[in-house]
């Protein structure tokens, strides 16, 4: 955002500001000067990890390399399936009913703090729902915002946004739950299949999901900064995205009909409401990615129209993709590094050792937030860390499906100090990450005590 012009944020700044203030206002500081773009903390990761696994474990350095370059690729089906549920989410987002309810319920903010608690509230809810769609939609509920209340921060309303995303492990898309319940996954032969009635379901999550929608608002309204030091964008900046639909006229030709044809796209609706009504006929409520991803799919179809009006909507989502294109496949040697290593057994026993049924759960999380930043993804976590994390839980008479949500709460804990579930909302927002970030370490230490209390009883 070159127009605009930010304040320092040096810490001693807001000495007679209140505590979470200041500790916001701190990190900002550390954050605009020390995090680097998210592709060089990839890079920077992969030496770290490499070093490491070269230090702790037997394995030279020909054997890491051979280790990376195997891995590299390794995620392509995984990538896909989160590309997916990304772009359908930013597809179902950017419909045009979807945008008008999003105009409605903007303007019930009238002021930049009450925008801010808005935006975090249901970027928060929409997570829940999915969080490729809460991603997509919390930015671009964001963007109206900010066209409604020109004197809203505009950095605080993107990280409200994406403060939001750290419920998404406790909702219907949560990546370890659903594949924990999906035939096939690495974890099936060791602990069989953990439903979603013990993982995502369950009182604890259903309060610690529910405490963070609360929290999490207010807590972004705490860290609105003062007038005088609010970073604003011009509103002319915010232009809505231009309608996917196409009207044509007496002299459009049979294919250009088929391809904004209305029939066609409820077809294409019916065939997967009909797959699902049997899937789901057969199966009960089983809910994992690809399942969330037909739903999500189908939905954008219906609201957007036409299968071309589709189309162009997912040509617009796959842009946000970029920045994760380029990084995953970072994140995949990374993950294999640890993984063959064993690096990330390393790091996970020496929590889970120190352990006892009460306390295992906790620890799990702690390990799970602590491999976060070499592998930040939900699936990847239970690749790496499943192996290690839950046949300890089955041996000290640990509930498997706690344990497994340990690990999911850690992973989306601290996202709020890893970037790369940020790239979407940037690349959307128009900011970089230093932009952010030091708001979303705000709310990783003060939403702690939920996680651990949660856990824990």
């Amino acid at each position: 955002m070159s127009d605009t012009t930010y304040p320092s944020p040096a810490p001693d700044a807001g000495a007679r500001a209140n505590p979470i203030t200041l500790l916001s206002r701190s990190l900002t500081w550390l954050v605009s000067r020390y995090l680097p773009d998210p592709l060089i903390f990839a890079i920077l990761l992969t030496i770290l990890v490499f070093g490491f696994s070269w230090y702790l474990t037997p394995h030279g350095p020909a054997d890491l390399v051979r280790m990376w370059g195997d891995g590299f690729w390794n995620l392509l089906s995984f990538s896909m399936q989160m590309a997916l549920v990304l772009v359908t989410g930013h597809a179902l987002a950017s419909s045009a009913p979807v945008g008008r309810l999003l105009g409605r319920v903007a303007s019930i903010a009238k002021t930049p703090t009450q925008g801010v608690m808005l935006v975090c509230f249901a970027a928060s809810v929409t997570n829940v729902i999915n969080w490729g769609f809460g991603l997509v939609v919390g930015a671009m509920f964001a963007r109206e915002v900010a066209r409604r209340i020109p004197k809203s921060d505009y950095r605080l309303l993107i990280a409200s946004a994406y403060i939001g995303f750290m419920t998404w492990h406790g909702g219907l898309s949560a990546s370890i739950p659903l594949v924990a319940a999906t035939k096939g996954n690495p974890m099936e032969k060791t602990v069989g299949l953990i439903p979603i009635t013990d993982t995502i379901f369950t009182p604890y999550n259903i309060g610690i999901t529910l405490a963070l929608i609360i929290v999490l608002p207010l807590l972004c309204r705490i860290m609105h900064p003062k007038p005088h030091e609010v970073v604003t964008i011009d509103p002319t900046l915010l232009k809505a995205e231009e309608s996917t639909k196409r009207t044509l006229d007496a002299s459009a030709s049979p294919a250009e009909r088929m391809e904004e044809s209305r029939l066609l796209a409820f077809v294409v609706a019916a065939l997967g409401l009909g797959y699902l009504f049997l899937y789901f006929s057969a199966r009960g409520f089983d809910l994992n990615v690809n399942t969330v991803n037909l739903i999500m799919l189908i939905a954008g179809v219906i609201l957007h129209g036409s299968p071309m009006a589709y189309g162009r909507a997912i040509t617009n989502a796959a842009r946000g993709t970029a920045g994760i294109l380029i990084q995953f496949p970072f994140y995949a040697g990374i993950q294999i590094m640890m993984e063959h290593s064993g690096l990330g057994g390393l790091i996970t026993n020496w929590f889970v050792e120190i352990a006892n049924k009460d306390t295992f759960p906790v620890l799990a999380f702690f390990a799970s937030g602590f491999v976060n930043f070499a592998v930040p993804s939900g699936g990847g976590h239970w690749v790496v860390q499943g192996p290690f994390i839950m046949p300890a839980a089955q041996q000290l008479g640990v509930d498997l499906g706690k344990a497994a949500m340990a690990i999911a709460y850690g992973e989306e804990w601290m996202n709020m100090a890893q970037p790369f579930w940020a790239l979407p909302a940037l690349a959307i927002a128009g900011l970089g990450v230093r932009d952010i970030m030091g708001y979303c370490a705000t709310a990783l230490v003060i939403t702690l005590p939920i996680f651990v209390i949660g856990l824990y009883f």
